[in-house]
């Protein structure tokens, strides 16, 4: 005869109650706030590190957290508006548009490998599942970055600059301020369609997100390339820190070297990756750029006048800038092979050059998006603009985004074709070799 349990046999043991027994609902809570804040900190350490190399922190009063928080809004997708003045006698004037990728691209990477993990092991998942998830981690993210917005406010007081202009500026007394804003709206609009970007993205290039039924047939088409065009970025991004390491123990300022690699290592990477393939940017830089970047890159754009950046510029500067076309070349090979191997066997060429040919063209239209730049800075007194000691300064970078698509298109079917011939020998993912014959006695 068994005996039976006492009537609290099956109470649990006192004590908090696990995470894992929590509430289905606020479990998917928890993990889209930690998802976002996952994001969030990773690049806050990395514009913290950047901008600490370059010398933000000795920035005068207490004004270091605020461009911290002002970096990474931009580098989230939010807006920093830039605004001056000294009185009704002398104006500044000032204008910011740059995205610090070197912080976007860490925060996005930690961000969609943060947000996958509950999900790697699963092939298949609802639509009203998956919307729910990218939804809540949405809401998350905005919240935290109307907290950096909110915080991303400062005012610094200049110095009219030698001579005459600082006699005049302290006898009218026209102290010239110079502060920036994020701006709300602005910061929170874009920056929903950049989160909502990044994880559609993360869907579309990543083998370990599930899909609802209905989007299983795209995975074979649109998979594939979107990986090969995540490779080949990376692979820029991971030959630019080659270079940054060497420039360490070659030049004189390190912290300079530091500065570019957290903060603008993708901006100049991936440029090269369009300059390499036959795209160009149209600007210029009023003064020396003062940071390690290439010599004929300074050159070509310090100029009065707008100049186009390509190769054929870079070129007249240095001969070395014909090697971007080879890296070009190896790089994307490479990616379309990966593309090629990863797809389906026996689809044919024609077919991996136009999927390959519009995942470049989209590629290369994103990247000179990101790699635009407006950054102007002056003073005016009493209508006399830029009155000398240093404040008046420009750079402008902006990109042909028709010859981009083009060069995208031509590369990628030239690349995607090559790429289909080389891996036709190569086992395809599903496919199962056939068996061999028996062997005679």
């Amino acid at each position: 005869m068994s005996q039976q349990r006492g009537p609290t046999s099956d109470a649990p043991p006192p004590g908090p109650v696990p995470v894992h027994g929590a509430p289905p609902a606020l479990r998917a809570w928890a993990h889209a706030l930690g998802t976002a804040v996952a994001g969030f900190a990773t690049m806050l350490v990395v514009a913290t590190l950047g901008l600490w190399a370059a010398g933000a922190a000795d920035l005068p009063g207490g004004a270091f957290p605020s461009v911290i928080a002002a970096t990474v809004v931009m580098a989230a997708g939010g807006s920093v508006g830039l605004s001056g003045g000294a009185g009704e006698l002398a104006r500044a004037h000032a204008e910011l548009d740059a995205v610090p990728l070197s912080v976007t691209l860490a925060g996005a990477l930690v961000t969609a490998a943060v947000f996958l993990l509950p999900l790697r092991h699963r092939a298949v998942a609802g639509t009203g599942e998956l919307l729910a998830r990218i939804a809540r981690t949405a809401v998350c993210w905005l919240v935290i970055l109307l907290l950096l917005a909110l915080a991303a406010s400062h005012d610094f007081r200049i110095a009219v600059g030698d001579g005459i202009a600082a006699q005049l500026g302290a006898d009218l007394g026209a102290t010239p301020v110079i502060g920036f804003r994020a701006d709300l709206p602005a910061t929170l609009g874009v920056g929903l369609l950049w989160v909502l970007a990044l994880l559609v993205l993360t869907f579309l290039i990543s083998r370990r997100a599930p899909l609802s039924a209905r989007l299983l047939h795209f995975q074979d088409s649109v998979r594939p390339p979107a990986f090969a065009m995540l490779l080949a970025l990376l692979a820029y991004a991971v030959l630019g820190l080659v270079i940054g390491i060497v420039e360490l123990f070659t030049r004189g300022d390190p912290a300079q070297t530091f500065a570019v690699i957290f903060l603008g290592l993708p901006n100049l990477m991936w440029m090269a990756l369009g300059i390499g393939t036959g795209g160009g940017w149209v600007g210029h830089v009023d003064k020396a750029i003062g940071l390690p970047v290439p010599t004929a890159l300074d050159q070509v754009l310090r100029t009065r006048g707008q100049r186009t950046l390509d190769l054929g510029a870079l070129a007249a500067h240095d001969g070395r800038a014909w090697l971007l076309v080879a890296v070009a070349a190896v790089v994307l090979l490479a990616a379309a092979f990966v593309s090629a191997v990863r797809s389906p066997a026996r689809r044919p060429a024609w077919r991996h050059a136009v999927e390959l040919a519009v995942a470049l063209a989209l590629t290369l239209l994103t990247v000179g998006l990101l790699t635009r730049i407006s950054a102007r800075f002056g003073l005016s007194l009493i209508g006399v603009g830029n009155l000398g000691g240093g404040l008046g300064n420009a750079v402008t970078l902006d990109p042909q985004l028709l010859r981009l698509v083009g060069v995208g298109l031509l590369w990628g079917l030239v690349t995607g074709f090559l790429g289909s011939l080389l891996a036709r020998r190569v086992r395809h993912p599903g496919e199962v070799a056939a068996p061999e014959p028996p062997r005679a006695p």
